[in-house]
């Protein structure tokens, strides 16, 4: 049974962690740094599917300057765990070449896929790339990247909603909610 600022899926039961006014005050003060850091650009945005789209589509709202935006997608994910292997499902399908490339994603943990999707649009040989997150972990990195754009840096605790799911439910939820330890 789901009570006021807590919420089970499947198996597991989590409580309110992040608000929807944070967040947006988040995507708020990102778009504004990045609408003056490329106010020469006209930057071309990746969001990451299917966890990034609620955050890239508040970002773009925050966005001032000439844009274009594409999604991929990418999952290194099973449960509540990151399964350290990559698997582009749906692939990049602009001459990203020469052009300034920032990559939204929803949280960066171990940063698996981020770093092997970094790898892969280096050598199509862009102008820039930068990386958006809504969510990091620094303790949980395991790769040297460096994100340029930081939403909230949180602790190492698995949390649903705004996007993120757990086995497929919890994406449309507004705020941001963490696991409850059993």
């Amino acid at each position: 049974m789901n009570t006021p600022g807590r919420i089970t899926l499947h198996d597991k039961s989590f409580e309110i962690n992040i608000p929807e006014r944070q967040l947006l005050q988040a995507s708020e003060i990102l778009g504004a740094r990045i609408s003056a850091d490329y106010k020469d650009k006209k930057p071309l945005f990746l969001a990451i599917l299917n966890g990034a789209f609620m955050f890239a589509a508040d970002l773009m709202k925050e966005i001032n300057i000439p844009c274009e935006i594409s999604f991929l997608r990418v999952s290194s994910y099973q449960d509540m765990y990151s399964t350290g292997q990559v698997t582009e499902v749906i692939g990049l399908k602009e001459d990203i070449r020469n052009r300034h490339i920032i990559i939204l994603e929803d949280i960066v943990d171990t940063g698996h896929t981020v770093y092997a999707l970094l790898q892969n649009l280096i050598t199509k040989e862009p102008a820039s790339i930068k990386i958006a997150t809504l969510l990091l972990k620094p303790d949980c990195v395991q790769h040297p990247l460096q994100v340029k754009y930081i939403g909230k840096s949180i602790p190492n605790d698995f949390v649903v909603g705004y996007g993120l799911d757990y086995n497929g439910l919890g994406r449309n939820l507004r705020d941001i909610y963490k696991v409850i330890a059993d």
